[in-house]
């Protein structure tokens, strides 16, 4: 009725406006608090008292009838009433796409598993989620347009049937798997090397490209068409403020699984993310081009990056700056991902003043990864990493590369560091500068650390301190300006414990590092010089130096 809907709003607003942070249920407060930057107060949205629940709509939790229209009538209700709780009950509850809107928290309760539909039809082709876009895409099953006061709450599930989505590479998957797979149906590539979901979904890149390159973007009905290669994100929300997501398990996404664009105070907690090992780009949590976020205790294990930012554009509801800005990953977890915590690939929008800290990453190929590129490159600075504990890393433990090429990580750490050939500057050049790692635990990686800087644009300001990783490789720094290791231990099984490719002012302050591995340090190319040793004990290293490539014994000190 009107009079409660007026009543309901009123009362949202005077909850919203009267609590203080610190006063309210569960503030995160004193979990942002101690920061190495300055960052706004993250508010709890509050919600009035009105609730529904789907079952009330006419929805059935059987898991074989479709709920699309009893989840958007519940919505519709609760908006009209000023706002308040969406409830989802126990049970198995199929739908399509579930949009939300402005002052709604969906709260699923603990034994409710929201099942979306393996039929692709019913996740439509539309212009955008502001439905005015020149580009058409999939109605992602969980999403927001310019939302403010929105959650998602509770200790349910959320499944996304990727399986019906995704193409899967022979190479992931057992042998008992992949027949399993094969058998489903699908296709398969000339090769036998991958499976498809369909013919379409197979010749789908190359479909898309030949229309690009013909200088027009595709119409809905050939996205209609490629809709399986192009996959939809489980969870976007789109240019929203305020978003508060605490609790569930989000599952078995069809492309990327949490992925809040251009929006403006995010608090994603006590969230888990799940995808299979061989789930093609299946990040857990990306931040595309957010601020004043906070990622706390969440558990994420998928097929590819854990907890990403994606520092791409901003919108126009957003004020000139840096697109990824203060932004707090604590408590979390990450196991099987690409990387635990990364940025990038682009990085043209920009990032500054990120503090990751209390993590723990196992089992994943690379621990900390930022990786970008000329032509996708912006200003990354003002990073900081607190207390991670990392176990059984594939590859780098640590990894800055701003040559990344798009490949696996395994082919990405092949690749040749030295005497790189030096390009013009231009705008999308990428620039990593001002990073200060402390108080890092590594038991197990193939290289301890990668700085991988550009022969124009040199990594500047890497400040790494108590940095402890047990590795087969040492350290490899090239195109760095800038880097300092303070008591450090780096114990690599073989090789150098540092190598300095095309760097200057590296300092090696005190530290911990292995007997008898060959030369301590390795230095090559002519434009490596001012490097620093500062109270180090060698333990028999012999030589303890070694130069090549042009380089100068002389650009190394020993103090």
């Amino acid at each position: 009725m009107a009079w409660q809907a007026r009543f309901s709003a009123i009362l949202l607003s005077a909850c919203l406006t009267s609590l203080s942070p610190a006063a309210q249920p569960g503030s995160i407060q004193v979990r942002l608090q101690n920061l190495p930057f300055d960052m706004p107060a993250l508010m709890e949205p509050v919600f009035p008292g009105w609730t529904v629940r789907i079952s009330d709509f006419g929805a059935i939790g059987d898991g074989t009838t479709l709920n699309t229209g009893a989840f958007a009538k519940a919505v519709t209700e609760c908006v009209r009433a000023g706002g308040g709780t969406v409830v989802v009950p126990p049970g198995t509850w199929l739908t399509g796409p579930i949009r939300l809107e402005s002052g709604v928290n969906l709260r699923l309760e603990r034994g409710a598993v929201v099942q979306f539909s393996r039929n692709l039809s019913d996740f439509p082709v539309i212009a955008g989620l502001d439905g005015r876009s020149r580009r058409w895409v999939i109605t992602p099953p969980l999403h927001a347009y310019r939302a403010r006061n929105v959650a998602i709450t509770g200790e349910g599930i959320f499944d996304g049937a990727g399986e019906a989505w995704r193409y899967v590479k022979k190479m992931d998957m057992t042998a008992g798997q992949w027949k399993a797979l094969v058998a489903s149906g699908g296709v398969l590539t000339p090769d036998g090397e991958q499976w498809w979901p369909s013919v379409e979904a197979m010749n789908g890149a190359e479909t898309l490209e030949a229309i690009r390159r013909s200088g027009r973007e595709p119409t809905r009905e050939e996205c209609v068409r490629t809709k399986e290669f192009l996959r939809p994100n489980l969870l976007q929300f789109e240019e929203c403020q305020n978003v508060w997501i605490e609790g569930p398990t989000f599952r078995n996404s069809p492309k990327f699984h949490l992925v809040p664009s251009q929006c403006e105070n995010v608090v994603i907690r006590d969230v888990k993310v799940f995808s299979p090992e061989y789930g093609q780009n299946t990040d857990g949590i990306d931040p595309r081009s957010c601020r004043n976020v906070a990622i706390l205790d969440c558990i994420v294990d998928t097929g590819d990056d854990g907890i990403c930012l994606k520092p791409a554009g901003v919108s126009d509801s957003q004020p000139p700056g840096p697109a990824c800005a203060n932004i707090v990953v604590d408590g979390c977890a990450v196991y099987r991902a690409h990387g635990g915590f990364v940025i990038g690939s682009e990085s043209y929008g920009g990032v500054r003043n990120v503090l990751v800290r209390n993590c723990v990453f196992m089992d994943t190929d690379v621990g900390l990864r930022f990786k970008s590129a000329r032509g996708r490159g912006g200003l990354v600075e003002k990073v900081y990493f607190e207390n991670i504990r990392m176990r059984a890393i594939r590859t780098d433990a640590i990894l800055f590369d701003m040559v990344y090429s798009g490949g696996a990580p395994d082919a990405e750490a092949a690749k040749d560091l030295t005497l790189r050939e030096e390009r013009p500057v231009t705008g999308l050049t990428p620039r990593f500068q001002d990073f200060f790692v402390k108080g890092v635990f590594c038991d197990g990686a193939d290289r301890a650390l990668v700085l991988n800087g550009l022969p124009e644009m040199p990594i500047r300001n890497m400040r790494l301190e108590n940095v402890t990783v047990l590795s087969r490789r040492g350290a490899t720094i090239a195109d760095a300006d800038g880097v300092l290791l303070k008591s450090c231990r780096i114990e690599p099984d073989s090789g150098p414990v540092l190598h300095v490719i095309q760097s200057r002012d590296v300092t090696v302050t005190g530290g911990s590092f292995p007997a008898n591995r060959g030369a301590f340090l390795r230095v090559t190319g002519p434009r490596s010089e001012g490097i620093r040793l500062k109270g180090v004990e060698f333990k028999g290293a012999e030589p303890v130096i070694a130069a090549d490539g042009g380089a100068s014994a002389a650009a190394v000190s020993r103090e």
